[in-house]
Order: C-alpha cells, then structure tokens, then sequence
C-alpha cells in the first residue's frame, strides 16, 4: 500500500513532524534520533514499554503504547518498520487521510544520500559482526560515523550512533528487497546464500537482488565481494562496475598471510594487492570471523582510513551481541548465546566450537520461522547432527503463522539423541540436567531462546 507520490527527501524537512510506527524497534530507534537531529519533530508508537521507548522519551521523543489511529496526531508522514502490514490501524489511518507511509528502509536511504561516505555491509550472514568491526574501525580512526547495526555492540552499549563524521555505516538487509532503497557508496557483500525463502523464489532470485544492490553504487564508489563466495562472485559476474575481492582461499585483492589459529583466535597480517596494509590480533574465533575482518578491513581501505586504526579497531573487538557471547557458568559448563538461524551459520558456529576443546558441545537450538525450517530442514538437520547434545526448542514463529503444519519435533526425528522441548522452560529444565563440567553450552537462534539460558542461569 503505497499513497506516497513524492520522495520522502521532501519531508526530511526541520519543522516536518514524522510518525513512526513501531519506533522502539532495533533499527527504527536510531532513525527517531537520526530525524530529530535533523530538526523533525519526532512522535511514534510501539507495542510494549521498553527501555528503548524511555530513552526516546527522556530525548524529548512522545511515544504512545499500542498502535491506534489517533495517535497520528497532525503528522506530516509516516514511517513504518517491514513488520507492519496494511492492515495496522496507523498505516490505514494515514491513508485514509492522505498522510504518505513509507519505509523504514527509504528513509535510511535519504538519510545515507547526506553523507559523503555510506558504507552498506550486506550478506546472508555475517552484517552485524562485519558492520560492528567497521564501526571500531572508524571509531579509532576518529571518523566519529553514524552507525546503524542489527544487534548490540558493547563499544556503544547500543546498535548505533549518531556522529558529526562524514561517513555512515548501515547493516543492509536484503529481505524483502530492503537495501534496494539504500545509496551505498561501498556496498560489501559478505555471501549469498539461500534464506528468506518465503520472499525469494530461490537462489537466483537472492543473486538478483544483490547484483542490484551492487548497481547502486556509483563510478566513484566501491563495490567488494567475497572471492570465496559462489553466490557473492555471482551476483556481481559481468558487473560494469569494478569490484574489490577479500579472501583466503581464492586469489583476492585482499587476503589473509601468516595466519596462526591453533588453539588461540586468528592472527594474521592482512596484504591489499600483495602489500602488508595492518596486523590482525583477533578476540573472535573460526574462518568466518577472519573472512569478516578481511571484508571491514577492505572496506577500510577503499575509504583511506590507516592500517594503524584497522588493528586498534579489530584488537578492540570483542564481539557484538548475541554473537558467541558468554553469559555465565553453570555446574562447571560454560553457557554462551548465539544468534545463528542459518544453516551456514550453524555450520560456522559448531565447526568453530569443536576447536575450542570442549568435552562435549551442548546446542539448545530454536528455529527461526516455519518457512525457513522447512525448506532448509535436510540442512538444520545435518548441521545439528554436529552436536553431542541437541536440545530443540519450538520454532519461533516471527512474523508468520503456521501454515505448513512444520514443527520442531520434526527435526528432532531426525537427529539422533536430540531432545524437542515446546516451551523454553522446558529447554532450561532440560538444560539443568544435563549440564556437566567440561561442556560448552550454546543458545542458538534468532529469535528468544537466550532467555533458555537466562533461566538456567538464574535457577528458574
């Protein structure tokens, strides 16, 4: 449903009031602070109290609990977040009265379109740790960027700041086409792989969509691309464009050298075109992190920030949120959180894990919507198999309904041993019994199964 006859750069006005709708949401938050740096007046509505909605109230933002056509107020337009449909009472009262909705996505865009430098990491997997090195990157290079990223970097105690820089860091998400409405000046793609299959017809489909996204980028910008990749290289085979590669394993404009990895996290000295540019000491672990490092350093490079700050920024690194992060100790296991929900994720994180010397790997797994588990079900399955313990929580539905009839108790009859659990109470009691000194624990998805270890950790 679109009523939005002229761009929305025409309302990014100072005194132009913007509704947003779901305005406490990880990426519409720092649009709120974005817009009203800009001079707009800022209201919106949310579902539910949070911390992120006292915060936007103590900036002076109004912000209204439940979403209802009279909380429109005297707006000028509205935003919305991908998960409002039509149907909302906000979008379809702003539509009836004439008032323009438009995304969340072009607004950024606009945004982006004021900064000489917007730096957009895009991928299947692997944007939020990418986009949070580039972000200690360009902080200890005193870039002061803006910075959007679709989880917490502990740098920030937040997803994103608003900087005086010249240079603007995005996660760029290609569901449902978003980052089509960005202005990148250095588009990364990360990899291309099959997801979001409940919007891409396939795999070509998704390859499509990101050698778009690679065609926003004008002569003057930069276009890198994993050499490693297939779906990467393919999306931007025959592109007009010249495109900077990063890689280990085919021959990349930037790589990795003397690299060292056993036992410890990688360190290497990363060449651009043969050249020592920086040294690499990471506090991350397994190849996906170094081919991550490589992308934000080459990212790095393209934009002129010294090798100097690529090794502060990436010695700083500790991870962001949700990414292999420690959460405590239980009966001598040790638990951590993770945000994979992608087979390839599963397969970065558990080959990872295994290194790691743990007697056994403990996953309390929870898909992530029924169309993906159905459609990639053949590859959770081999990936979970990985697993000395495989406990699977109930898929979480996201913005879905359960129309396929799919279940987590499907996929565990598939995988020997495993255990399917229809609450995350269930997980945690199951957890409590099984966890042993030695084990390495792991809470994985993308949607609530951290607080299985929450309560785990706490004795509920």
């Amino acid at each position: 449903m679109m009523n939005n006859p002229n761009p929305i750069r025409d309302y990014l006005l100072p005194g132009k009031r913007v509704h947003l709708v779901g305005i406490g949401g990880v990426s519409m938050c720092p649009l709120a602070e974005v817009l009203q740096g800009m001079g707009l007046t800022v209201q919106g509505s949310d579902m539910a109290e949070s911390a992120t909605v006292e915060h936007l109230r103590a900036k002076g933002i109004s912000v209204a609990i439940g979403h209802n056509a009279e909380n429109l107020g005297d707006c000028d337009f509205v935003v919305r977040t991908a998960a409002v449909h039509d149907s909302n009472p906000e979008i379809a009262g702003a539509v009836a009265r004439g008032i323009p909705v438009y995304e969340r996505a072009q607004a950024w865009g606009a945004i982006m379109q004021h900064y000489p430098n917007a730096l957009c990491v895009s991928g299947t997997h692997g944007k939020t740790t990418t986009t949070s090195m580039c972000t200690h990157i360009f902080m200890a290079a005193q870039a002061d960027p803006t910075v959007m990223i679709g989880g917490t970097l502990p740098l920030l105690h937040s997803g994103y700041r608003v900087g005086q820089g010249d240079t603007i860091i995005l996660e760029s998400c290609e569901y449902c086409n978003s980052f089509l409405s960005f202005y990148p000046t250095v588009a990364v793609i990360l990899n291309v792989e099959a997801d979001h299959l409940d919007f891409f017809k396939d795999l070509q489909d998704i390859e499509r969509s990101f050698r778009r996204f690679a065609q926003l980028v004008p002569t003057a910008g930069h276009v890198i691309v994993n050499a490693d990749n297939a779906g990467a290289m393919e999306s931007v085979s025959g592109l007009d464009h010249p495109v900077f590669t990063f890689g280990l394993e085919h021959s990349a404009d930037c790589t990795a050298a003397n690299l060292t990895e056993a036992g410890s996290a990688p360190e290497f000295d990363i060449l651009i075109h043969g050249e020592f540019y920086a040294h690499a000491a990471l506090h991350v672990y397994g190849r996906h992190n170094i081919l991550n490092a490589l992308a934000a350093a080459a990212a790095a490079y393209v934009l002129g920030i010294p090798g100097k700050a690529v090794e502060e920024g990436l010695a700083a690194f500790t991870g962001a949120g949700r990414r292999f992060e420690y959460k405590g100790t239980f009966n001598g296991a040790r638990i951590y959180d993770d945000y994979a929900h992608h087979p390839d994720e599963l397969h970065a994180l558990l080959t990872t894990a295994r290194t790691l010397g743990y007697q056994r790997v403990v996953v309390a797994f929870q898909p992530h919507t029924y169309t993906r588990t159905a459609k990639l079900f053949d590859r959770f399955v081999e990936e979970l198999r990985q697993a000395d313990v495989a406990v699977v929580a109930e898929i979480y539905a996201a913005r879905e309904q359960n129309t396929l009839g799919i279940s987590s108790a499907d996929l565990c009859r598939n995988i020997p041993g495993s255990v399917y659990c229809s609450t995350l109470d269930k997980v945690a009691a199951r957890l409590r019994e099984i966890a042993r000194p030695g084990d390495l624990i792991l809470t994985v998805g993308a949607g609530d199964i951290y607080r299985a270890g929450e309560k785990l950790l706490d004795g509920r």
